[in-house]
């Protein structure tokens, strides 16, 4: 006898979360959850005790297993690494979770089976004996596993949610100040020790080292400022996986800018330029605005 089908999409949206937060990329999270669908409707359902867990062990593995040729693709990636935007409210089936931005591009630092571990203990509370059926390990190797991803991302999870008020005021701040060139007024909002990690893929300009410290990105947004003055359009205010910041053009080139704030300055700077990240945004709901350059 064959499983229902409504059991699977009963779970479809905690597998798609599994599969996102594995991965940093809607497109393979859902190519991997259609592929347990089809490996599901094989199986004979009466050797199935938990469809929940028998479903997060296959989706589990399959991330793992991609994640093996990718981890190379990811060793040759050109500049910084981002996970795909995910936008609110139009992605909240992926927020279920409350991960942020910086989590993930702390999770990308640990092993597969770091990460595998810790999002299972950690974000979706499963009981250690199943991850260690899920990973091949005893149970003991999966809380040494669970402990080192903790110890190794536990400086990069951000200290305190951002406010929403405060978050959107320090968004509309960093726009008005890198339009007009208002490099004093930047300077006011950024931490000493800010850094800003950009994300062409190599496909589109960006720049390709993490620049590091207010003083470097001063100078960085005074170049931009001369070169290309105000030509950018901004198409929406966003906030992206739990961070403040906004969707828009630069000469023509769509791109996300996401804003860490600490303390009531920002201390990171995300921008995502790769195309290939940017494809889902739902830009045809967007009503887009250009920036006039200040009088």
């Amino acid at each position: 006898m064959q499983p229902n089908a409504e059991t699977f999409e009963a779970q479809r949206p905690r597998l798609l979360r599994l599969a996102y937060r594995m991965r940093g990329s809607r497109a393979e999270a859902e190519d991997i959850v259609q592929d347990a669908y089809l490996r599901w409707h094989k199986l004979d359902a009466t050797e199935i005790d938990s469809p929940a867990a028998y479903l997060s062990r296959i989706v589990t593995r399959l991330c793992l297993d991609a994640m093996k040729s990718a981890r190379a693709q990811r060793e040759t990636y050109f500049g910084s690494w981002l996970p795909e935007p995910i936008t609110e409210p139009e992605d909240d089936a992926l927020r279920a979770d409350n991960l942020t931005l910086t989590l993930m591009v702390a999770l990308e630092r640990l092993s597969p089976l770091e990460r595998a571990a810790f999002l299972l203990h950690d974000v979706f509370e499963t009981p250690v004996s199943e991850i260690a059926h899920t990973l091949n390990r005893d149970p003991e190797a999966v809380r040494q596993l669970a402990s080192r991803a903790r110890k190794h991302v536990q400086a990069d999870r951000p200290r305190y949610l951002v406010d929403r008020d405060e978050g959107n005021r320090i968004t509309h701040a960093f726009l008005a100040a890198t339009r007009s060139g208002d490099i004093a007024a930047l300077q006011s909002l950024l931490a000493q020790g800010v850094m800003m990690h950009s994300d062409g893929g190599g496909k589109v300009s960006a720049f390709p080292n993490v620049i590091s410290g207010a003083a470097n990105l001063l100078r960085l947004f005074a170049g931009l400022w001369r070169k290309h003055g105000a030509n950018e359009s901004l198409i929406k205010l966003i906030w992206n996986d739990g961070l403040p910041g906004y969707v828009s053009t630069l000469n023509g080139v769509l791109q996300t800018t996401t804003l860490e704030i600490e303390h009531g300055q920002i201390s990171a700077i995300y921008r995502t330029r790769n195309p290939d990240k940017l494809a889902r945004l739902p830009l045809s709901h967007w009503a887009s605005t250009t920036l006039a350059r200040p009088q």
